[in-house]
């Protein structure tokens, strides 16, 4: 007899096929809705793709973190998740609609924000790939589930790796999914430490290139605008390439928990290779977006088909 073994919850089920006769046009119609939003904002690309890690990292890849509550005490509201931009959640919530229009209650807001984060990869320049589909929506979305649950920008090499481990993610997949820093931006809140108040003897981190560290301090002045935000890759900030990764090998990471992944002697030879062959890096990268894809899916039974990604169904 065959003995089929699941490596993850529920992930057995996923399948690149699933809606093919159920909604076959599922994945045109997303990209069009993608593609559109990126003409109106480039902040659609990184704040999709910064979503869809938020959301698996916390009760899994079930669109959770989409739900809104009159109380603000859902997993959007938690204090992890405030700089969430407004237009990943339009994105998802665009493309549920014309999804909707075409085939009404049969494909999950989980899907769709996977669909969609493959896409914003895709159209800033990073690899296409083929998605794993079949995700339910979530039942739970609690403010009080975050906590402990997200990699924070001042994390050491073990505690990154830690929190990754606990979602099946190996080092190297942790270093591939950094990268998506490539497209990213941040308020100075994060980073500021590195800049004013790093060590009693170096109020700068010396593993921070001094040019750059004085640049940032020019963007990111005492008391800025907490508005204020900076391109985690001074170099080719719209672009998805492995410069992030060239970026580290001169110092010039924007988070400690980018920083440390050269510095540190255990992760520097994935970043020097990453650095050196692009195309390594973005096959490591499939590989390690396809994994997170699979975190605590809920499928068959499990879950729902939400009508409104912003509610669970009454």
């Amino acid at each position: 007899m065959d003995i089929i073994f699941l490596s993850q919850r529920g992930e057995g089920q996923l399948s690149q096929s699933f809606y093919k006769t159920s909604c076959p046009k599922v994945e045109s119609i997303v990209r069009n809705v993608v593609a559109k939003k990126i003409n109106q904002t480039f902040v659609t690309i990184p704040a999709t793709l910064r979503l869809f890690f938020h959301d698996c990292f916390v009760e899994g890849c079930d669109a959770s973190v989409m739900i809104a509550s009159r109380n603000d005490d859902a997993e959007k509201d938690s204090s992890d998740n405030l700089s969430l931009a407004g237009d990943g959640f339009d994105t998802v919530i665009k493309a549920k609609k014309a999804v909707e229009a075409k085939c009404p209650r049969v494909v999950s807001c989980a899907d769709i924000l996977t669909i969609a984060t493959r896409d914003v990869i895709a159209l800033a320049g990073g690899p296409s790939y083929k998605v794993e589909l079949g995700r339910r929506d979530g039942l739970v979305s609690q403010a009080s589930r975050v906590a402990g649950n997200l990699p924070e920008p001042n994390f050491n090499l073990t505690q990154l790796n830690t929190i990754f481990a606990r979602n099946n993610l190996t080092q190297t997949d942790m270093i591939a999914l950094s990268g998506a820093h490539t497209v990213g931006f941040s308020h100075c809140k994060p980073f500021a430490n590195r800049l004013y108040s790093f060590s009693p003897s170096s109020p700068v981190d010396p593993d921070l290139d001094p040019t750059y560290a004085e640049q940032l301090k020019q963007d990111c002045p005492p008391n800025v605008d907490p508005r204020i935000a900076v391109d985690m890759d001074p170099r080719t900030p719209r672009k998805f390439d492995n410069v992030y990764f060239k970026n580290l090998v001169v110092k010039k990471g924007l988070f400690t928990s980018d920083q440390v992944l050269f510095t540190d002697p255990a992760s520097r030879q994935t970043v020097i290779d990453f650095a050196k062959n692009q195309t390594n890096f973005k096959a490591a990268f499939v590989t390690a977006i396809t994994k997170l894809g699979r975190v605590g899916v809920k499928t068959g039974k499990a879950g729902e088909i939400r009508v409104d990604c912003t509610a669970f169904n009454t």
